[in-house]
């Protein structure tokens, strides 16, 4: 170290050397850099757009950067050109010579002119990097994004535009049209947005970017889609009503027949439950049976309405009122079965009573018992009312269960050898 100046210590030659190659490095990369930044096709494309909104606030902010980066640049090639040429006086610095270069070198020594009537500004060579560091950073960050969103919306909006414009021809080929069908102003909702997110996008990119939270980084960040991605999902729904209207077009007569096949079970299933529901009350004493409905006209008028639409195309009406009826129907022919159950429930208890009846009966005689006389008694008067019309099913119930008492009873005694049974020995073997 040598005599201390204005800059502090006087630079001794190798450090001077030493500072000299930083800077020229330093010197070459801001160049690399600023050149890069010039022929950024996100700049070239800010220069000619007509701008509205954040993006021409920015622009109009980085432009004036941009301009005073290069200023800064001219400065410090000029300052460091000026440090060369001295040390390039002699192969060994003097001492003058050392000592203009360490001012040269760290002190403020480089005046940058303010412009517009404002004052000059004096750096030092490492501040004035780091200015020129600081102002293309926030420039290439409103650079990079805004040529980030303009590469991935406006492609990605003409896409959607053009699937958007073959839903509309589709949609119009199966009468899907604004102000007769839902999806029809849908589609027009969706086109006017679209037109419009074009248009602010084009003009105004920075609006539709969103900053990467915590990211100190140029560009750092993301186009924000909010908009296109929900204009993209509505799309697709009337895609898939479009597609649903274009099926019923193509099975419409095979669901409508299978629609009048439904209607005509449930029918048939009613008429049954009605017979059933005479015979019931013929048959069967001291009971409630529910009254059975007929079938509901309406169904057969909506029916008769789909049939009319699939005749005059009316694709787009045919298919709500389809799956509409098609829900009626299984609820309908579900209905006429439930009340078919309802009607012949008594004649299930009669039937369940007979049927225990005689598998005692069966049971009984296994064991010998079929001729005892109290059986025989119970057993014929539960038959009697069992096979009686009309039948009281709580008496018979009663009666079955007399039965069913003594059987026990007498399944349950011991029995003595020769008596007309079998005999059991299991207590000999005790």
């Amino acid at each position: 170290m040598g005599v201390t100046g204005t800059s502090g210590p006087v630079m001794d030659r190798d450090e001077v050397d030493r500072a000299l190659a930083r800077l020229g490095a330093e010197h070459e990369a801001i160049e690399t850099s600023l050149l890069a930044l010039q022929d950024h096709a996100g700049r070239r494309l800010l220069e000619g757009a007509e701008l509205t909104g954040v993006t021409r606030e920015r622009w109009a902010a980085t432009e004036a950067a941009i301009t005073l980066l290069w200023t800064y640049f001219d400065a410090y090639t000029a300052a460091l050109r000026s440090a060369r040429e001295i040390r390039a006086r002699r192969r060994w610095s003097s001492r003058d010579d050392l000592v203009e270069l360490t001012e040269l070198l760290r002190g403020e020594s480089v005046t940058v002119a303010g412009g517009a009537g404002r004052l000059s500004h004096h750096f030092s060579l490492a501040a004035l990097v780091d200015r020129m560091n600081e102002l293309y950073a926030t420039s290439l960050d409103m650079v990079v994004a805004a040529d980030a969103v303009w590469s991935a919306l406006p492609a990605r909006i003409d896409l959607l535009a053009a699937e958007l414009q073959r839903t509309r021809t589709l949609a119009h080929s199966v009468g899907v049209r604004p102000g007769e069908h839902p999806s029809g102003d849908d589609l027009e909702r969706i086109t006017r947005t679209l037109k419009k997110l074009r248009e602010q996008v084009v003009s105004d990119p920075l609006a539709y970017w969103k900053p990467a939270e915590g990211s100190s980084a140029p560009g750092g960040g993301k186009p924000d889609t909010t908009v296109y991605d929900r204009e993209a999902r509505a799309l697709e729904e009337v895609r898939r009503e479009i597609d649903a209207v274009l099926t019923v077009r193509q099975d419409a007569e095979q669901r409508l027949i299978r629609l009048r096949d439904l209607l005509s079970r449930a029918d048939r299933t009613l008429a049954e439950a009605r017979t059933a529901r005479g015979e019931v009350l013929a048959k069967i004493a001291a009971t409630e049976v529910p009254v059975v409905s007929g079938p509901p006209t309406v169904l057969q008028e909506q029916l008769a309405t789909a049939a009319e639409y699939r005749r005059q195309a009316q694709w787009h009406r045919l298919s709500p009122l389809l799956e509409s009826l098609e829900q009626k129907a299984e609820d309908e022919l579900l209905r006429a079965r439930e009340s078919l159950t309802a009607v012949t429930a008594p004649l299930a208890v009669r039937a369940e009573l007979r049927g225990r009846l005689d598998a005692y009966k069966a049971k009984v005689a296994r064991h010998g018992l079929a001729e005892d006389p109290l059986l025989v008694e119970r057993y014929d008067a539960a038959r009697r009312m069992l096979w009686s019309a009309p039948c009281d099913l709580r008496v018979a119930e009663q009666a079955v269960l007399r039965y069913q008492q003594a059987a026990a009873e007498l399944l349950g005694a011991p029995r003595v050898p020769g008596q007309g049974g079998p005999v059991d020995q299991r207590g000999d073997a005790s």
